[in-house]
């Protein structure tokens, strides 16, 4: 698995990065979906900060084997196609610091 962003979470629990593949680096945000009001919809959205289009969503999700909460994103553009990943703890003993790491297809 590959580290595809790098991530600081900031006060109001939305996170501020950078997504970066071999052909693409874009700042991104994470933001709280404000306007949520059905169980499927992303509890945060993807934005792009240099022109605002929302890349993605990301959901809140516990792990069944550990308890743990993660977020679960799906980032879409047409330079990369689709792809899922987890925002995880980066590594070191910053809290706010976090990855999004790439979930390929099986």
């Amino acid at each position: 698995m590959a580290t595809i962003a790098t991530l600081t979470q900031k006060a109001d629990g939305s996170f501020e990065g950078q997504l970066t593949t071999l052909s693409i680096t874009a700042q991104i945000a994470l933001v709280k979906n404000g306007r949520k009001v059905k169980d499927n919809e992303p509890d945060y959205r993807i934005v792009s900060r240099k022109n605002g289009f929302e890349l993605g969503g990301g959901w809140n999700r516990t792990s069944k084997t550990s308890g743990e909460e993660y977020i679960s994103v799906s980032l879409s553009a047409p330079e990369f196609g689709t792809i899922y990943g987890n925002v995880a703890p980066a590594p070191g003993d910053d809290s706010s610091k976090k990855v999004i790491i790439w979930n390929p297809p099986s």
